[in-house]
């Protein structure tokens, strides 16, 4: 499935970072997205309803250009982003840095299109004992699946050099 590609620019930081002010250097979005689809693991930061952030670590999948990941609609997570979804998902490198930032939705996926490859993508983690099948997601609830959809993604490689702003 086709998902819109991302403008791209240089993000604005403070004097002295040593940002190149040309375009020169600047990320691919295919190179970023790699990235995102070969992860195991990543960290979803959402706000509490009394403006406290919270962070926790997640297992999900980047499909079709969003991030798909579930759990029980009663953690808090899931109840921070039906309250404010606005979120933020990253990476655990430090230094192989991708910040997507972005809403986070309830949702659902029927088995025999987007759940099959949902459920196809979350084998990379068979190994760990967990395997939803295609149909995990077409329940009244969506077996508690939500998707993120990326509003903007900053990532770096080689920081300053290849600092990129991605705008959706």
């Amino acid at each position: 499935m086709a998902h819109p590609q991302p403008t791209t620019d240089r993000p604005a930081l403070p004097d002295g970072y040593g940002l190149p002010v040309t375009r020169d250097g600047l990320l691919t979005w295919p190179r970023v997205e790699e990235r995102l689809v070969a992860a195991k693991n990543y960290w979803l930061g959402s706000v509490r309803p009394d403006g406290r952030p919270h962070a926790i670590p997640r297992w999900g999948v980047w499909v079709d250009g969003r991030f798909w990941y579930d759990g029980a609609p009663t953690t808090v997570h899931a109840r921070n982003a039906e309250a404010n979804p606005a979120v933020t998902l990253t990476l655990e490198s430090g230094s192989q840095v991708v910040i997507v930032e972005g809403e986070s939705h309830a949702t659902r996926a029927e088995a025999d299109g987007l759940g099959a490859r949902l459920s196809t993508a979350f084998g990379k983690y068979a190994a760990d004992g967990y395997a939803p099948g295609p149909a995990s997601w077409a329940g009244e609830d969506g077996g508690g699946l939500r998707v993120i959809t990326p509003h903007r993604v900053l990532a770096w490689f080689d920081f300053p050099k290849d600092c990129t702003r991605f705008t959706f």
